[in-house]
């Protein structure tokens, strides 16, 4: 069996477009007044076909909708390219098709036809649960859309997730218990709560610089807010199965299990970043045109919208298997690690290990509870 398979095959499709550019977001997404629909569709069928060709046989055990917000996509599209994916690949019986959406009352509209059109899971981009947050992260929606939008998607899809951000502008850790509890009581069987970053290139970045973004908690508030988060949602039945992401047993996020437990998956859309291991045993890094137009030029002109496939050496793939897994709250296969190449730097692990930081059991080294909030540290430690 080949390594990538004990973690599956799954498909990424990045859509690229966005109503507005939150200010704190990096990812490659784009504002546009409008979308040639039947061409993106195409696009993708295209896409689909040509990786299929490179990946005859597989058991597809999930599609992931990104971006972006994918929920601007027209239920057809969503439909072309579940059906374009069952033409290439066997799905798995419990196939995750999951779609990330904003709860605008746009959005919530098309829930009934993505259901129809085979998505099951779905992740709402909340962020907050008050309407002023949720105006300082140049969200669009309020809560009480929000709320309309979970109740829609849970009469529409079996699974239901939703992000919050927290360590925002003025928030304590009294209000950020409150929050917690306010979404357990939705009644969700998964929850992804990120602490908000100041990534380069965003408005907030700009604004941080500038002295403006005032209020931010201090890393001492933001890492009871982080302990809090850990204690009231596995009190709940949702412990920590990543660094940013709880779940109740049998409710982690299938695709993204794909990516941390090194598996192999099909990224097609702008922007996007794919992992494929040949008959060889050798894997490749893709990595698509960014720009949305380029990006449909290159489907049809060229006929791949990649960019570069790039051959990863063994000290790289470890390196990776490392970095990914060590988020999960299962830790790394040390085994496994060491079959691909990997090799620990056993003074350094020792030094984690008698700090606190890290525990090893048997074949299995993961990161404690107290390791967790210092994870990169922790990682920067483990790769030498």
């Amino acid at each position: 069996m080949s390594d990538w398979q004990s973690a599956g095959f799954g498909l990424y499709v990045h859509w690229p477009f966005c109503a507005s550019k939150c200010p704190y977001c990096d990812f490659n997404s784009h504002v546009a007044t409008s979308i040639d629909h039947t061409r993106w569709a195409e696009g993708y069928r295209r896409e689909i076909a040509r990786v299929g060709m490179e990946t005859k046989g597989r058991v597809l055990r999930s599609i992931f909708f990104g971006g972006g917000t994918p929920s601007l996509m027209q239920p057809d599209i969503v439909s072309a390219v579940i059906e374009a994916a069952g033409q290439e690949w066997i799905f798995a019986n419990d196939i995750e098709i999951s779609m990330e959406a904003n709860p605008g009352s746009v959005d919530a509209g098309r829930f009934a036809g993505y259901a129809q059109a085979g998505v099951n899971r779905l992740s709402l981009g909340v962020q907050a649960l008050n309407d002023d947050d949720l105006r300082r992260l140049g969200r669009m929606h309020n809560l009480a859309e929000a709320r309309r939008a979970f109740d829609i998607a849970k009469a529409n899809f079996a699974r239901v997730s939703f992000d919050l951000i927290y360590a925002r502008q003025d928030q304590d850790l009294a209000s950020w218990r409150t929050e917690l509890t306010e979404a357990l009581s939705m009644a969700v069987d998964h929850l992804s709560l990120y602490q908000l970053t100041i990534e380069d290139g965003t408005v907030f970045a700009a604004r941080h610089k500038a002295g403006k973004l005032r209020g931010l908690p201090d890393d001492d508030v933001s890492a009871d807010m982080y302990f809090e988060t850990q204690d009231v949602l596995a009190a709940h039945g949702m412990p920590a199965y990543e660094i940013s992401n709880h779940a109740a047993a049998g409710s982690e996020s299938r695709h993204n299990l794909i990516y941390w437990r090194q598996g192999d998956w099909a990224a097609i859309g702008p922007g996007a970043h794919g992992r494929i291991t040949d008959q060889l045993q050798d894997r490749y890094a893709t990595v698509a045109e960014p720009m949305p137009e380029a990006w449909l030029d290159r489907v049809e002109r060229l006929g791949s919208g990649d960019i570069s496939a790039e051959l990863l050496s063994q000290e790289e793939v470890a390196t990776e298997y490392l970095l990914m897994s060590m988020r999960l709250a299962e830790g790394m296969d040390l085994t496994r690690f060491q079959a691909k190449g990997g090799k620990l730097d056993e003074p350094r692990v020792s030094r984690l290990v008698s700090d606190g930081l890290v525990i090893l059991d048997g074949d299995i080294i993961r990161a404690t509870s107290e390791g967790c909030p210092l994870l990169n540290y922790v990682l920067r430690e483990m790769a030498g």
